[in-house]
């Protein structure tokens, strides 16, 4: 492919009438140099050689540090950026001591399927360059039944996710005896993916893996690595249960990076409501494919992906079987996935339109720009997205396009939040009561426990004991000995509140149906009701039916000018109450809480400049009911407020809190949920509720619990220093006809309830 001069395309970007003027702010930052070290004298010959045929006669110093620190039987946390070569801090050691002993074995863990199958190839590549017999394989649901058998019996190196080690590697593990009998390294990459729920539950995958590696006499070491994250030593520590070493000087060269905050135009002025950013991403799309530049799109959701994959598609519309422009999420099938990581690698690909499934270390080759659709939500998801642009050591253009989003527009004023911030620190809690009962029926199922033993770093005998009373196991003289015919992590899914996803049938060709994807039960609700649109690599579905008892959508292809987005309803009840403090007419509380979820209407929307509502109708489903933590303020309602002014004060104060929250504790927006109450059930007076979006909570809402007047402050000052008259977007949500005192009364009603 024709590579272009990203500083040339620059020019020709502030050049262009359509884009220059919004484009509010670029800054550039310094390329780096590369710090070199020597091989390790310890470094065996075949290593060296297989090193030398990719063209490596140096390691950079932070992969030279990781191997020393294992090497010395340390467990460690390397912690670089994008393409600075992290998989060698883990192969190098690993095929070291395979080498040294051939019966030595290793696990790598991988997040999705995708990473694993990409990290394969590169280590099949090593391997052969090597010119030694090393048994690698990956080993997930994509692995045909009679491979499976000659992986366990014969694989040096098994390469597969969380969820298969959860359901299908630890559960029979006598038949993975030489696995474990043998393993000496755990390979953890990505770890700071291992968040929230997903995190707490992997963390007690990792206990539970520990447990029946000691019963077979092995004490592997742990080798996790990391993009750019605040604490990777704790988390890694909390993920494993292990002390570690951390290794974060980064000796890897950059390439320039460009940075360019781009601010759609101004649609409407009273309101402040910008021009869509998916549509200003669509038009700088286009006019980087037309410059010949391999450019990375990122959508934070599949809806957003798909409308994307259509507009960019109409660029290709003319020409038979075009595929330069393709789309990639999750739900897509393997073949598919693998069929864009080769043409983005090969350059046939110019533009391709991801969720953040593409922010994990995949390599796809040497893109030379990223466009990201709003922000990610987090500093470390922004860095990871514009780290997939200017691999190789070139120039990289990092277009951030801002929607009319209260933390956008944060950004776009403030670049250096973006640019100078140190990424989030991210927490997992493997003390969750929910997922920790969860996973000790696992380990029962697996082992025996004795009645002395503890479980990582839990003491476990009386929730043994109450598993016993719940007629789950049977207690004999020195052993728990699990007694039923369940099996205890088909029942357990480690990435969402949902215990199993929907799949999704086209059925337009009824003598030939076919799954074309998978999408979990939450989502289901508003992405796959009755009558949705579901988009698929730009090709239009409608649901025709949804069999919620059988887990299944028939979809069938259609022609239609229009999506459908849809609306939930949020019922809250406080099961207990934990902690309290009342400070004269407020009560500040903290708590276990049901939300009950139940979508209510879908709108359709039509493609286009406007995105004008051009229909609606109703969603029959049952409510998806979540336990979780919360932290509740409730008040006495203000004198001489009428209940609709109330509701209407508590609604924009409750959207410009939910904005402001991930700035506040460090969270992804979705992370956690703002609901305003004007009689609440529990408290019968006014009150906000914040809840953690995670069954059983993660901890964020507790960390609010003893901050409410310092958010509250900092909310009341947000909306006062907005630019606009009545409210938008940016601060209290945009305002229909005749609210004009929304804006006054959320700010006076928050510093109210602080003074």
């Amino acid at each position: 492919m024709n590579k272009q001069n990203i500083p040339e395309t620059i020019q020709r970007l502030f050049a262009d009438p359509r884009f220059g003027p919004n484009i509010s702010y670029i800054e550039t930052l310094k390329e780096q140099e590369a710090k070199l070290a020597e091989f390790p004298p310890a470094l065996h010959p075949s290593i060296r050689q297989a090193l030398a045929g990719k063209g490596i006669s140096q390691l950079y110093s932070h992969q030279r540090q990781a191997f020393d620190a294992v090497s010395e039987g340390n467990s460690i946390t390397a912690i670089t950026p994008t393409a600075s070569g992290k998989s060698l801090c883990y192969h190098l050691p690993v095929l070291q001591s395979i080498l040294d002993n051939p019966s030595s074995r290793a696990l790598y863990l991988f997040p999705t399927k995708a990473l694993a199958q990409d990290q394969l190839a590169d280590l099949h590549e090593l391997i052969e360059e090597s010119g030694e017999t090393i048994l690698s394989h990956t080993y997930d649901g994509d692995t045909a039944p009679g491979l499976r058998a000659k992986v366990r019996k014969s694989g040096h190196i098994i390469l597969t996710n969380p969820d298969m080690l959860h359901s299908a590697i630890l559960p029979h593990h006598t038949k993975w005896i030489s696995l474990f009998e043998n393993l000496k390294y755990i390979v953890v990459d990505e770890l700071h993916t291992y968040k929230g729920v997903f995190g707490s539950h992997v963390a007690h995958v990792l206990r539970r893996l520990q447990r029946i590696c000691w019963f077979y006499g092995s004490d592997p070491i742990f080798i996790c690595t990391s993009a750019t994250i605040s604490n990777a030593k704790e988390l890694a520590e909390n993920l494993t249960n292990r002390k570690m070493v951390l290794i974060d000087q980064n000796g890897a060269p950059r390439g320039k990076k460009h940075f360019v905050f781009y601010n759609p135009p101004i649609v409407h002025d009273i309101f402040g409501i910008r021009r869509s950013a998916v549509l200003e991403v669509r038009d700088l799309g286009a006019f980087l494919y037309q410059q010949h530049i391999q450019t990375i799109i990122f959508a934070r959701s599949r809806v957003r992906v798909e409308m994307l994959v259509t507009y960019m598609k109409e660029l290709t519309k003319k020409k038979l079987f075009d595929e330069t422009v393709m789309g990639y999420r999750g739900g897509y099938l393997p073949t598919e996935r693998r069929k864009i990581e080769s043409g983005l690698k090969n350059g046939d690909i110019r533009t391709v339109v991801s969720t953040n499934a593409l922010e994990l270390g995949i390599d796809i080759g040497q893109l030379q720009a990223c466009i990201m659709t709003g922000y990610p939500g987090n500093i470390a998801s922004a860095l990871q997205q514009a780290g997939r642009a200017g691999r190789r050591q070139e120039d990289a253009l990092i277009i951030y396009v801002a929607q009319s989003m209260p933390l956008d527009q944060y950004i776009i004023k403030h670049p250096s939040y973006l640019l100078s911030q140190q990424p989030e620190e991210i927490h997992i809690h493997p003390d969750n009561m929910l997922i920790l009962m969860d996973h000790l029926k696992c380990a029962s199922f697996e082992l025996p426990f004795s009645s002395t033993e503890t479980y990582g770093e839990f003491e476990v005998q009386e929730l043994l004991a109450f598993l016993q009373s719940e007629g789950v196991l049977m207690q004999t003289s020195d052993k728990w000995h699990w007694m039923t015919d369940r099996f205890p992590a088909g029942e357990i899914s480690l990435r969402s509140a949902s215990q199993e996803n929907v799949v999704i049938i086209d059925q337009s060709f009824p003598k030939e149906t076919r799954v074309i994807g998978e999408m979990d039960r939450f989502s289901a609700m508003t992405l796959l009701h009755e009558e949705a649109i579901y988009l698929h690599q730009g090709t239009q579905y409608q649901v025709e039916k949804l069999d919620w008892e059988e887990k299944k959508a028939y979809v069938t292809v259609v022609d239609v000018d229009y999506f459908t987005d849809a609306n939930l309803a949020v019922e809250l009840k406080v099961i207990s109450e934990d902690k309290r403090q009342d400070a004269g007419e407020r009560t500040y509380a903290f708590g276990d809480l049901a939300v009950l979820a139940i979508p209510t209407i879908f709108k359709k929307i039509k493609f286009g400049n406007n995105h004008d509502n051009i229909g609606s109708g109703p969603i029959s489903l049952p409510a998806e009911e979540l336990h979780t933590n919360g932290t509740w303020l409730a008040f006495d309602a203000p004198e001489g407020w009428g209940k609709a002014n109330l509701t209407d004060a508590m609604s924009a104060a409750a959207y410009a809190i939910q904005s402001l929250i991930p700035l506040f504790v460090k969270c992804d927006r979705s992370d956690i949920h703002v609901v305003p109450q004007v009689k609440a059930t529990h408290t019968q007076k006014p009150t906000f509720y914040i809840y953690d979006s995670y069954p059983g909570g993660i901890g964020l809402s507790e960390n609010i619990f003893s901050r409410w007047d310092e958010l509250l402050t900092m909310t009341a000052e947000h909306i006062n220093d907005c630019r606009c008259e009545i409210g938008c977007p940016i601060c209290i949500g945009a305002q229909e006809a005749g609210q004009t005192q929304n804006k006054l009364n959320a700010e006076q009603l928050l510093r109210d309830l602080v003074n």
